[in-house]
């Protein structure tokens, strides 16, 4: 086991930036500055408190929104070789005790503005953990001497599960240090750099993809608690932000608020999108402003980085993901019999790396499922050019069949993207007794616009084949989307079954 004087640890990122500059400020969170010398002594005293009352191993649950402090215990729990548990406070009480239950953490760390939240998912435990105020830990002690090993883990991110079970994706140091520096690789960051996180730090991006590294190499981070394209907008220009990182959604908001083609963004040198495909239309829409936005594609398995298209590559591969990220392995694999092909152009996409991780928490059979023969299985169908570039084309269990022809519901969005009256839109497959399954597109108009289904279907058959039309337009308000932004297929698939 590697050591934590080796380099692929996390512990000693912010002291190392405290080195170079301590005075630099490290995290800009609304009117509050913290400098690296600030964030550094902070997560140090934490590790040694929290190191006092719990093992190496144990779990540290938060349910908080995106603040300072909750980067000063990420490195805290990097220092004390224990495991961060970040909880989305977007669930209900119900879905947080059952992910308390799974996680059993030695301690529950809540923001007094998710107090109640709090208190309902507790009071459903038979066994409550101890809790505390975020921020409120007391005492000073020093960092342990154990010095964590690249292989501890050290977060731990809940996504979906079937039937109710929680799955508890866990990162190790050295899965969190190899993504990072491939990021560094691809989409490199500099100390100059002034980097804007929106993304929740529940979920893997919001450490994973960008303010990690930006705090590895001394950059200034602009922390944002939730997403409001109007603030962002404002703050790009107050702030001058250089980079940042978004799912479509962000960047479709942002795109149509009044104040997108008066904002200026000469400061912002180019931007990261993942998450989901990107419609082309919005890709234009961006170009047009001056940004080069670097397309991106990963999972919370892989930490997430898997697939990069630089901003230079974006303009010429269009509606691609990219190619693997430095230290990522790909391949594809039939999706009928899960066998690897070199020559094969459309699979299954499967990846290894050492960003990879070792398996969901306590549970071997979604953990074997998901890593069989070396691989991460990812459930995404991809295709892949000449030129070794790969586009995700959808997931697997979002594709429907209709007369016997395999329908893309991504392909079918992004020809919808195009229609001038169209804001955004999700298309799903419904039963149907002659094809077999329909496609049914679910379409929010512009604001103050409105949407003709008779001539949107119309108009996709002037752009697709005739299997491909959607044989149903559904104008709604609003699509249900993730904690992150990203379209939730499934939810509008089940009310169509």
């Amino acid at each position: 086991m590697e050591r934590a004087d080796g380099p692929h640890t996390l512990d000693r990122w912010l002291a190392d930036s405290a080195l170079r500059d301590p005075g630099k400020i490290a995290i800009a969170a609304g009117p509050t500055e913290i400098s690296y010398r600030e964030l550094a002594d902070r997560a140090a005293r934490l590790a040694g408190v929290l190191r006092a009352r719990h093992r190496p191993g144990d779990r540290i649950a938060t349910l908080t929104g995106n603040s300072a402090e909750h980067v000063v215990v990420f490195f805290a729990c990097a220092l004390a070789r224990l495991v961060l548990v970040p909880l989305s406070w977007r669930l209900s009480a119900r879905e947080i005790a059952l992910q308390l239950a799974h996680a059993e953490p030695g301690l529950l760390l809540v923001e007094p503005d998710f107090a109640e939240l709090a208190d309902g998912a507790l009071a459903r435990l038979p066994t409550a953990p101890p809790t505390a105020v975020l921020g409120g830990v007391d005492g000073a002690g020093e960092p342990p001497d154990d010095l964590p090993l690249a292989d501890d883990p050290l977060l731990m991110i809940y996504t979906s599960g079937t039937a109710g079970r929680p799955k508890g994706v866990v990162l190790s140091h050295a899965n969190c240090y190899w993504t990072n520096l491939s990021l560094s690789m691809a989409v490199p960051l500099r100390p100059d750099d002034v980097v804007l996180s929106i993304l929740p730090q529940f979920h893997v991006g919001g450490w994973n993809v960008q303010p990690l590294l930006a705090l590895w190499v001394g950059a200034t981070v602009v922390l944002e608690r939730t997403f409001d394209a109007g603030r962002v907008l404002r703050l790009i220009a107050q702030r001058r932000v250089t980079t940042m990182m978004g799912v479509p959604a962000n960047y479709l908001f942002l795109a149509q608020h009044p104040d997108f083609a008066a904002t200026d963004l000469t400061s912002l040198r180019g931007a990261v999108v993942g998450g989901a495909p990107m419609p082309e239309p919005l890709l234009h829409t961006w170009h047009a402003r001056g940004v080069g936005l670097v397309q991106g594609y990963g999972l919370t398995e892989a930490a997430p980085n898997v697939l990069c298209l630089p901003g230079e590559a974006a303009r010429q591969k269009v509606g691609f993901a990219g190619r693997p990220y430095p230290y990522v392995d790909v391949a594809l694999a039939d999706p009928a019999t899960g066998e690897l092909h070199a020559d094969l152009r459309e699979g299954e996409l499967l990846v290894r790396g050492p960003a990879v991780f070792a398996g969901y928490w306590r549970d071997r059979e979604a953990t074997a499922s998901a890593l069989r023969g070396g691989w991460l299985h990812t459930g995404d169908l991809v295709w892949r050019d000449d030129d070794g570039y790969y586009k995700i084309l959808d997931r697997l269990d979002d594709m429907f069949v209709s007369g016997g022809e395999n329908v893309s519901p991504s392909e079918v969005e992004n020809v919808i993207y195009g229609h001038p009256a169209v804001a955004e839109v999700a298309v799903v497959g419904r039963p149907d007794e002659r094809w077999g399954t329909v496609g049914v597109a679910y379409v929010v108009p512009r604001s103050g616009g409105a949407v003709d289904a008779t001539g949107l279907i119309d108009y996709c058959k002037g752009e697709l084949a005739r299997y491909k039309v959607p044989r149903e337009i559904r104008v709604v308000d609003e699509l249900p989307h993730s904690a992150v932004g990203k379209v939730l297929r499934g939810k509008l698939r089940t009310a169509e079954e």
